[in-house]
């Protein structure tokens, strides 16, 4: 198991985790934020995934 292999996915997630903390703030504008920052890094992980 290569670490090297698995760099490509670490961007994606981060932002996944981020948008999941402000879209549990509860704040209209951050939750808003949050389920499109969720959504776009769920997209680019799974552009990550098979490259």
């Amino acid at each position: 198991m290569d670490y090297a292999d698995y760099v490509d996915e670490v961007s994606p997630t981060a932002m996944i985790v981020f948008g999941l903390i402000l879209f549990l703030i509860p704040e209209p504008a951050s939750s808003a934020l949050g389920a499109g920052l969720m959504v776009l890094g769920g997209a680019w992980l799974f552009y990550e995934w098979n490259r």
